[in-house]
Order: C-alpha cells, then sequence, then structure tokens
C-alpha cells in the first residue's frame, strides 16, 4: 500500500464546470474531516469528497445525483493501491450538465489525475519493540541499529545501562532480534510491548 508524501492540488475544465481536487495524507477519519472543512469552497456549486484510513472509508455527493461524485473519488483512491488519503473535490458548475455518467468520468477522472501526479510513498509496516541493555554494549548496539531501517523512538537512561522504544520494519524484527540476542550474550531485554498481558 501507498500513501501520499504531501498534500497536492489539481485543476481542470470540464464542459465549463471548473473541478478543483485536493488531496491529503491522512492518519484518521477525523483529520480526514477537518481537512474537508477547511478547505470547503461555500461559494462552489458542490463540494464532493472521499477518504480512506486503513479499513475506514466514506463519501459524500454534496447534492449531486447519488453514486456520481464521492464513490467515483473513493475509487480513485482505491484504484492506485492508496490508503490514509483523503480527497476533495470542488465544482463550478458551468451552465452545460454532464449527465450521470459524464459526472462519474469528470469527479473519477480528476481525482485520479490529481492523486498520479501527487507525491506518493509505499507504506512500510511496522513493529514496537523495547529493548534494554547495559552501558557497555550500548555504542555497539546503537551503531547495529543504526545499519538497519529501525528507528529509535525513545530512549530512558537506568542507573545500569539504556531503555530503548524502537520502530522496526516487520521484515528486520527477527535478525534484528538476533543480532542483539548476540551483542549481549542473551541477558538483554526485547519484548513486544501490545504483546504484554497476553497468554
Amino acid at each position: 500500500m501507498k500513501t501520499l508524501s504531501a498534500p497536492f492540488s489539481f485543476e481542470e475544465e470540464i464542459k465549463k464546470s471548473r473541478f478543483i481536487a485536493h488531496a491529503m495524507p491522512v492518519s484518521s477519519s477525523e483529520e480526514a474531516l477537518d481537512f474537508f472543512a477547511r478547505l470547503h469552497e461555500p461559494e462552489a456549486t458542490h463540494n464532493c469528497w472521499a477518504f480512506k484510513v486503513g479499513q475506514n472509508y466514506r463519501f459524500n455527493d454534496d447534492g449531486e445525483p447519488g453514486g456520481t461524485a464521492g464513490r467515483p473519488i473513493l475509487q480513485a483512491i482505491e484504484g492506485q493501491d492508496l490508503t490514509n488519503v483523503a480527497v476533495l473535490l470542488i465544482r463550478y458548475f458551468g451552465g452545460i450538465k454532464l449527465g450521470t455518467g459524464g459526472l462519474v468520468r469528470a469527479y473519477g477522472g480528476c481525482a485520479a489525475k490529481c492523486l498520479r501526479e501527487a507525491p506518493q510513498h509505499e507504506i512500510i509496516e511496522t513493529k514496537t519493540v523495547i529493548c534494554s541493555c547495559l552501558f557497555s554494549e550500548m555504542a555497539l548496539v546503537k551503531s547495529r541499529i543504526a545499519q538497519t531501517d529501525a528507528k529509535i523512538a525513545n530512549e530512558i537512561y537506568t542507573n545500569t545501562g539504556i531503555t530503548m522504544t524502537l520502530e522496526i520494519p516487520v521484515d528486520q524484527v527477527k535478525p534484528l532480534e538476533q543480532v542483539f540476542i548476540n551483542l549481549t550474550k542473551g541477558k538483554g531485554q526485547w519484548y513486544f510491548p501490545d504483546e504484554i498481558g497476553q497468554s
């Protein structure tokens, strides 16, 4: 799956109607709805939108015939294998009716063009790991972590050493765990906070 790296806008005219698409990466439905509220243009004929965040999605036709605006925008998001994305499509009516098929093509096509041109990046699934080691092992452990795509999200120093919260790409968790066990001779702590309390 991919998402957008940054907000992006795109504009085109279709049979004298002006279509303005605004796309943005979002991490929650609340963030998407806030984005729509912020960029909503009350003087426009329609402000149609769709978003997809993980398994959650919603769309809105804003007065256009049912299924001709919001759903085609959502299909444009899904068609490019995107998630965590919100798209607002603003229409200023130009006097020529497009018909239901024309509306579907206009909204879906404009959203798809906007998303195709927007900067995208792959979403790398990560797992949170908490690990602790002694001061004497810390420099070596940190240098080995730095050689991977893992990120140190937090560090807490204790009397004897350090406890780190790591965000590690899922496919690197097992190899890095083995490296950590070897460096700490099996005495370091390595656990997944989301599995605590699960039996």
